[in-house]
């Protein structure tokens, strides 16, 4: 009779603590992610994307086999993990490598040691990549490395973390911190660190924190191979003595503790077998199924078990990232335990490999078949396989996605695979079993079918050797070709292709022939990949000539068609003809081969170069000085070794409280209508709803706003009328934050136009309508001279261009998250994810009707903000505040990522038509802007916008300047400050009119450029409230240095040169200055001495990644310790930064602008001279008694003698202080790839004028960080709201910010930091250099 397994309990460890649950107890939709931070207590994997795309939830999973004895580890995404598929497994996360009381980790401290973290939200997960790439490492059979390093490569270090997302660090430390373990790293080429530095002598790995080899971590604990080993011989006792089951015993609950061996024994792990064909058992049990052959998985889904129910069939649960589940299942079938699916057959024409087989063990088999085999032939083909299989996805999910699951996913869905595409190339082949019958077909035929339901299973792939005939002269060739926006995979494709041919010589000719071709596409907006069928016959025979490949691109166009709907069809359509073009020119003399790239040297010789395979450059750099220390000092970040071991808390850390609930936004999808009604569907996720909190739940003394600023108030709920799609209608509340997730996307909301006017979704549409939002006159940039005249006396004019600027999304690794809990008096508090946790407060006593001082907001520490953190912010926190107000219970809600990027909103869109007068010799006379930007629904920050725009336009003189800015209102989601709001975008257009200067009188940017820099008297003409001292304009001396420090002028004839030889690839080179105009504000801060000594600090200012503790801990200290002339260095260690509160320290303003950390080190500055002042008499009276007197003897006397040892101050900067420029430079220099538009920047150089650096670490990251996000941004990030018009609604169908170009960092990255005091921090090929020259430090 007919069995299926039903796992009852579920076992692993975790951290080497043993966790037990009965089947009952758990949801089996239960990801690894959500069974950690909800039912243990750690909290290092962080959720960042749900979708295995960040790195965030990275963990390590170890499996042990008892019949080899052996353990076998691997990383995986924690959010896609099912729980129950890691039965009798250990999974270690960052807390299991070091913590605070155990002790640090060496990957921890070195990652601290190199600056390698910022806002900390990413570090859990990349230092549990690095774990992980080093035990695979050590595991690996390569020769022992020396004492202090593992058996990793600098090469294998620099993919470490492919698949890990920064927005912070720029990367760069992140890899120098893994570098470090590897074996053949050159310790001088390490970048800033506080192990040595550059005056030292030759760095020893000694002086790094020790390793130990093999990771130094016990990933698969002993006391469970014991458990293994003891139910495995149960298993086989039982088995032999005929039983059919496991007897049933006692259920034991969750448990956080460690469980002893005999609890387990006495527990036991039950699998419970139903009959199921038995006519009894009609009432189906939720669970997760555990077939164990074919057999018994036909048995299962033909039962009554399955008759009517949400069922899931699984391997890794990777699709999961991909298309996301709509609604919950409550019936797991996991066939990833059918040996037949996990199978390699090694045969004479080829290998066949089981369907549930995982994509990385399928690269190591690929990788071991083409090393070993006899054919040259089948070598090419299986290490292209792999070659391209390692550029899918990121390493932890390779690692846990089967191979057949990709394919599954290619068939049933327009999924854009490239292993599809790939395999298809290579003449592959499927088993799959349809009931009863197994059939063996091509893969083409497999895609075309229609899409497979779970009667069917995927058995296996083939891939065939492709042996040729050794008595013929025809040889194979094989190319796999992709076009994604990350060339090293974590992004699909937007086109890929495979072409498999043998090739011969005409007898006559000598021309190449093709034959036995295969011509594979995917990915370019297909239902799936494809075979060339009739450019394949078209080429089939003939010879390969420029005519006959021109034969073949035309066919090929006519083939790859996208479908309607498809982003960018030419594009993808371009690519494609480019793949095709690549392939075949190899073989046709007198076409140069798109692939390779050709540069000339000193010699005028030609080298062939490939700027894809050169390693990430090393760095170095110097700090020198210590006269104001610490402050100055490159010190590590305050509290890293916390975010690395996953102990700092962000809000979504904060245990839940008891009876706490979750909440997540139903948002409208439509961008102007009537909300008649709201209803769910019926489906398993709607029966997790609670109670859904909506407008009519807002007290009557209370207001329908969710966010505010001095320019007006934005509602919190669209009611009775949605403004814009997006806009929260409600806020459904459930048990847990998944089960909120899915009862949203439940939701049926009922719209209706009535006599409303038609949406206006653009700028264009704006203008049309007269829709436009106030500026005020004070926010309202001032022109500059009259553009009337300078237009007539120009020599040329360039008329009513236009520059259209692209949004761009925040993407904070955490997003939109509060924790609000009611307390007692009719008071709340609130943990926010803030940047403005003090109008945060405000917004949320408005909403409720409560006096601000019943509502306290509480911010520790935020995952990285961008200004989306500030007023975009409040809505969350609103929410949050409301539902728990009404509910009376505390609710949580953190937005999954799509609703964060539907409702927060971005950067502005813009669009500017200018109008120039200039010269012949490129003095530019005049200039007149049109520029009109989007703002959205509310005024938000959005009239601050021009001046931000003017100011960095102004970095040039016009001679005349005027404009005319309209700030549009459309139906879309408010627009707020982002990363240099205003500046980005103005700077952008700057540098479009002065390239197309220089393009008209064909002269040198450069040229034009500084033909129209600023004299200091027009530099007060343009800039007259900040322009400061002469001495303090810096940008000509900063540009002059940066074109001669990094040979601007020989490499700008290079380029030319380049040009030249290439044809497939060009390279470009650019030199761009920068002002930015910075206006510190008002701060609060607090200083307090404890009786112990103890040092805690306030301040205003939000810690976001920007090192604004680590700062105001060097102040600290500092200013503290001039009551000794030697200073006092102990005190560094002493002070703490406590979180942000707005009951506790009122008047703390937004953290912003790039002056928070200077606005509250002053304060704390001010509050500490306070101090000094009472301590200073105790200190004299001390000094009679002692020469030496210590901080504890001090801070005891002071105590008794009843001084207060509490300061507060409101900083309030002075007149002649409270604006001032920083000025910088940069030069890039950049190659495209002309066939699939691929960018890769090979060098920069970069110049910043920081006055002086309070860390030069810290502000290293930062600079750089800011290059990457506003090199992200003008290049490829941007948002794309996607409408569909029904019967006259209009539909938000999804809005997702993508890239579209393929990016790279490749080379060369040198970067000066000029500090007033003065330092100079340049570097070379990523060479910093840092030299601090005191001459100037009265400046």
């Amino acid at each position: 009779m007919a069995a299926a397994l039903r796992v009852e309990r579920l076992v692993l460890a975790l951290n080497g603590r043993r966790y037990e649950a009965a089947a009952d107890e758990l949801d089996p939709s239960t990801t690894l992610l959500e069974f950690i931070r909800t039912r243990t207590p750690f909290r290092g994997p962080k959720l960042g994307c749900g979708e295995g795309g960040c790195g965030a939830c990275v963990v390590l999973i170890a499996k042990y086999n008892p019949e080899t004895d052996e353990v076998t580890e691997f990383s995986a995404s924690s959010c896609l993990t099912l729980i129950y598929s890691l039965n009798f497994c250990s999974v270690i996360t960052t807390e299991g490598l070091g913590n605070t009381r155990d002790g640090f980790h060496a990957i921890q401290k070195r990652m601290s040691g190199f600056h390698a973290s910022q806002c900390g939200f990413c570090t859990p997960g990349m230092c549990m990549s690095i774990f992980s790439s080093l035990v695979g490492a050590d595991n690996s059979k390569r020769p022992q490395p020396p004492n202090g390093f593992s058996k990793l490569k600098v090469s294998e270090a620099e993919k470490a973390f492919s698949g890990n997302l920064c927005r912070c660090t720029g990367y760069r430390p992140i890899v120098d911190a893994c570098k470090s373990f590897a074996s053949d790293v050159d310790l001088e080429d390490l970048g800033l660190n506080i192990f040595w530095k550059k005056g030292d002598k030759k760095p020893d790995v000694g002086k790094l924190p020790s390793y130990t080899f093999g990771g130094g971590i016990c990933t698969f604990p002993d006391f469970l191979k014991s458990e293994i080993k003891t139910l495995q011989h149960h298993v086989n006792s039982t088995t032999s003595k005929g039983s059919q089951y496991h007897p049933t015993l006692q259920n034991y609950t969750l448990c956080s503790g460690i469980f002893t061996f005999l609890d387990f024994l006495k527990s036991s792990l039950k699998y419970q077998r139903y009959h199921l064909n038995d006519a009894s058992n009609t009432v189906s049990k939720d669970g997760w199924y555990h077939p164990r052959s074919i057999k018994q998985y036909y048995e299962l889904i033909n039962s009554t078990l399955f008759s009517e129910c949400s069922v899931k069939v699984v391997v890794g649960n990777t699709s999961a990232g991909v298309y996301k589940d709509y609604d919950l299942y409550n019936k797991y079938i996991d066939i990833g335990g059918i040996p037949e699916l996990s199978s390699i057959v090694r045969k004479a024409e080829g290998i066949e490999i089981g369907a549930a087989i995982t994509i990385s063990r399928s690269i190591e088999i690929l990788e071991k078949e083409s090393n070993s085999m006899s054919s040259p032939n089948g070598s090419v083909v299986f290490r292209k396989l792999a070659d391209h299989m390692s550029k899918v996805a990121s390493p932890f999910v390779r690692n846990k996605a089967s191979l057949g699951g990709n394919i599954i996913l290619a068939q049933k869905n327009p999924f854009p695979s490239d292993i599809a595409t790939i395999l298809l190339g290579a003449g592959s082949t499927v088993c799959i079993q349809v009931v009863g019958e197994r059939k063996h077909i091509t893969l083409e035929e497999f895609l075309e079918q229609p899409p497979l339901d779970r009667t069917s299973l995927l058995l296996s792939i083939f891939i065939p050797h492709w042996i040729l005939d050794s008595q013929t002269e025809t040889s194979l060739v094989f190319q796999t070709y992709r076009a994604a926006s990350r060339p090293l995979g974590n992004a699909i494709s937007y086109v890929n292709s495979a072409f498999l041919g043998h090739v011969s010589f005409g007898e006559s000719s000598g021309d190449h022939v093709l034959s036995n071709l295969h011509l594979a596409f995917g990915a370019y907006g297909s239902e799936h990949a494809i075979r060339a069928r009739k450019v394949e016959k078209f080429l089939t025979g003939k010879l390969l000539t420029a005519s006959t490949i021109h034969g073949a691109i035309q066919l090929l166009k006519e083939t790859i068609v996208p479908m309607k709907g498809t982003s960018h069809p030419e594009y993808r359509i371009s690519v494609a003809v480019g793949f095709l073009f690549s392939f075949l020119s190899v073989h046709v003399k007198g076409i140069a081969d798109p692939g390779k790239t050709f540069s000339t040297t000193s010699d005028d010789s030609v080298d062939v170069i490939d700027v894809y395979d050169s390693p990430l450059s090393s760095h170095q750099e110097t700090i020198s000085g210590d006269e104001y220390k610490p402050i100055g000092e490159p010190m590590k970040k305050y509290g890293v070794e916390l975010q690395a071991s996953g102990e700092a808390v962000y809000v979504d850390d904060i245990p839940a409280p008891k009876n706490c609930l979750h909440g997540e936004f139903i948002y409208s999808t439509q961008p102007l209508a009537f909300v008649k009604n709201i209803t769910f569907k019926s489906s398993l996720s709607s029966q997790k709803i609670i109670t859904v909190v909506s407008a009519k739940d807002i007290p009557k003394e209370g207001q329908n706003i969710g966010s505010m600023s001095m320019f007006g108030d934005e509602p919190l709920f669209g009611d009775p009328v949605t403004e814009f799609a997006g806009q929260a209608l409600g806020v459904v509340i459930a048990e847990t934050q998944r089960y909120a997730d899915m009862a949203a996307k439940q939701a049926v909301v009922e719209y209706d136009i009535g006599y409303l006017k038609p949406p206006i979704l653009t700028m264009e549409q704006a203008v049309q309508n007269n829709s436009y939002f106030n500026v005020p006159t004070v926010f309202y940039p001032k022109q500059v001279g009259d553009v009337s005249m300078g237009m007539a006396e120009a020599d040329h004019k360039i008329l009513s261009t236009e520059v259209k600027l692209a949004s761009q999304y925040y993407f904070y690794m955490e997003t939109q998250t509060a924790l609000a809990i009611p307390d007692e008096d009719n008071t709340i508090v609130v943990y926010s994810s803030s940047q403005y946790p003090e109008l945060a407060q405000t917004v949320i006593a408005k909403c409720l009707g409560i006096p601000l001082g019943n509502v306290r907001v509480i911010t520790r520490r935020v995952g990285g903000g961008f200004g989306g953190k500030g007023y975009r912010s409040f809505p969350v926190a609103t929410a949050a505040a409301l539902c728990a107000y009404k509910l009376r219970c505390p609710v949580q809600m953190y937005l999954n990522r799509n609703t964060d990027m539907i409702m927060v909103g971005s950067r502005h869109p813009m669009k500017a038509h200018y109008s120039v007068g200039f010269k012949s010799d490129g003095k530019i006379t005049a200039l007149h802007l049109d520029l009109l930007i989007d703002a959205g629904i509310s005024e938000d920050l959005s009239p601050i916008i021009p001046s931000g725009v003017i100011s960095a336009l102004k970095k040039y003189n016009w001679g005349a300047l005027s404009f005319d800015i309209k700030l549009c209102k459309t139906n879309n989601t408010s627009k707020s400050t982002m990363r240099a709001p205003g500046d980005t975008q103005g700077s952008l257009i700057a540098e479009a009119i002065i390239e197309h200067v220089a393009s008209v009188l064909s002269l040198d940017a450069n040229h034009v450029r500084e033909m129209n820099f600023h004299t200091y008297d027009s530099l007060l003409l343009f800039y007259p409230a900040s322009a400061g001292e002469e001495s303090t304009y810096t940008l000509h001396s900063i540009f002059n240095r940066l074109a001669l420090t990094s040979s601007y002028r020989h490499r700008a004839d290079t380029v030319k040169q380049f040009n030249i030889c290439n044809k497939w690839r060009k390279r470009g080179i650019s030199c761009v200055p920068l002002i930015f105009n910075v206006s510190p504000r008002p701060a609060p801060g607090r200083v307090s001495v404890l009786e112990d000594g103890s040092i805690v600090v306030q301040v205003g200012g939000i810690e976001i990644g920007q090192g604004l503790w680590t700062k105001v801990q060097q102040m600290t200290a500092f200013a503290l310790g001039q009551l000794w002339p030697e200073g006092c260095e102990g005190l560094l260690e002493r002070v703490r930064v406590l979180q942000a509160d707005t009951l506790n320290l009122i008047q703390s303003g937004v953290t912003g602008g790039s002056s928070t950390s200077e606005s509250s080190c002053a304060a704390t500055l001010q509050a500490c001279k306070l101090l000094i002042s009472r301590l200073n008499p105790i200190m004299n009276k001390l000094r009679l008694q002692s020469a030496t007197v210590s901080w504890d003897n001090l801070i005891s006397q002071a105590s008794q003698e009843n001084v207060n040892l509490s300061a507060s101050v409101y900083w309030v900067p002075e007149q002649g202080s409270n604006s001032y420029l920083n000025y910088g430079a940069g030069i890039s220099e950049v190659e495209i790839d002309l066939i699939t538009g691929a960018i890769t920047i090979l060098r920069s150089d970069l110049v910043y004028d920081c006055g002086m650096s309070l860390n030069p670490a810290v502000d290293l990251g930062q600079v750089f960080l800011c290059f990457l996000f506003f090199v992200f941004s003008g290049t490829s990030r941007r948002a794309a709201y996607h409408y569909i018009k029904v019967s006259s609604l209009f539909f938000l169908l999804y809005y997702r910010s993508f890239i579209f170009y393929s990016f790279n960092i490749c080379f060369k990255l040198s970067f000066s930091l000029m500090q007033r005091y003065t330092a100079l921090l340049m570097f070379e090929k990523n060479i910093f250099i840092l030299e601090i020259d005191h001459s100037n430090k009265g400046q």
